[in-house]
């Protein structure tokens, strides 16, 4: 089956005769991004009024995030990196001796060791392992007891490209007071995140969401929010301003959500590239594009085992994401020796992780195989 581009990749900068397969490292640069950047050079010269107007594309952004995630815009913070939006539970919840944290042994490090000071106050980090690389959700949730205070796992596995099942976690969760916590860095932009299944969903911006570093939107639910204290104050999460004038008060209330998670100013030209990729991504559909990305996933997948390559990712379709991973023991050669032939992948950690996202297509995998086969 032949399958074409969603969108063109003239549209990106630097693809022309490229086969960028990386986005789960790094996206290409959409061309439509110039005239953002014109923009805010325009209201960041503006004095007062441009500020307004900033602030009314990060208002945009926070609706158009709400749309993508299918949860109220006001429940979305704009916090500066996935890692600061996972710690935001390990910092604010009420822990104590005795309490633990489920993940698995095949995390991102964000998430992983957001809990790594706990230990010193009596925390357990549960440590799930992986069978023959794939995590179980029944495994997952069989870690969980009467003292779990957070579930905390990656949607899709940076390493394998295996989409965990939120809904069956959610659901294992209901009569527990354990929170889900989960990093949407590898599925936001490229599969649905149900994010109102979830406690709080965190995602990096610069991969599948085709915008940059600086901002990762942050869902935190009404009961997290009841849970947790916020661990860092400013102007913005404070209600200080305009209330206490100049002259400060002894203490000050922090404001709910969005702000609880913004005690200063978001990276606001990184949230106004945001909003211009999500426009993009929500006028073509997620549910489109994640039917393009598993699409290519079994192409590419078919591809490697008829090389004879092992592959990680999982076979079933549900299970599959944007990324397909195969593993070899010389990584980051075999992602040089591909990059030499003008095939991006990204190879690390004895894997290479293959992604397909919207500006890709069959060509591109048949690129790919054939300068495989080569190298």
């Amino acid at each position: 089956m032949k399958i074409d581009p969603l969108v063109p990749p003239s549209e990106f900068v630097g693809l022309d005769g490229v086969t960028h397969l990386c986005t789960g490292g790094e996206a290409p640069w959409l061309k439509a991004q110039e005239e953002v950047h014109a923009e805010f050079a325009r209201y960041k010269s503006a004095g007062f009024a441009g500020r307004a107007k900033v602030y009314e594309r990060g208002e945009r952004c926070r609706e158009r995030l709400g749309r993508l995630w299918g949860v109220p815009p006001d429940r979305i913070a704009l916090t500066p990196s996935a890692a600061e939006g996972m710690s935001y539970l390990a910092r604010g919840l009420d822990w104590r001796e005795g309490d633990n944290v489920v993940t698995t042994n095949l995390e991102f490090p964000s998430v992983a060791y957001a809990w790594r000071l706990l230990r010193r106050r009596g925390v357990e980090v549960r440590l799930v392992p992986h069978r023959d690389w794939l995590v179980s959700e029944a495994d997952l949730l069989s870690a969980v007891d009467a003292r779990t205070r957070v579930l905390a796992v990656s949607h899709v596995s940076f390493y394998t490209g295996q989409c965990l099942d939120l809904t069956r976690l959610s659901e294992g969760l209901r009569r527990t007071d354990t929170l889900l916590a989960v990093d949407a860095t590898h599925a936001s932009g490229v599969l649905r995140v149900p994010a109102g299944l979830t406690d709080l969903t965190v995602s990096s911006s610069y991969k599948w969401m085709l915008a940059t570093h600086g901002v990762a939107p942050c869902y935190l639910s009404a009961r997290a929010e009841a849970r947790t204290e916020a661990t860092s104050f400013g102007w913005r999460n404070l209600s200080v301003w305009p209330g206490q004038r100049a002259e400060r008060a002894p203490d000050a209330d922090v404001r709910p959500m969005p702000q609880r998670l913004e005690p200063g100013n978001p990276a606001m030209v990184a949230v106004m590239f945001l909003d211009k990729a999500l426009e993009v991504l929500l006028r073509i559909g997620a549910e489109r594009i994640e039917s393009h990305a598993r699409d290519l996933s079994e192409q590419v997948s078919a591809g490697l085992k008829r090389l004879g390559r092992t592959v990680i990712s999982p076979e079933f379709r549900a299970g599959r994401s944007g990324n397909t991973c195969f593993l070899a023991d010389d990584a980051k050669g075999v992602q040089d020796r591909l990059t030499d032939r003008n095939v991006l992948c990204w190879g690390e950690y004895g894997r290479v992780r293959v992604s397909t996202h919207l500006y890709n297509g069959s060509e591109d995998v048949e690129r790919f195989l054939k300068a495989l086969a080569e190298v």
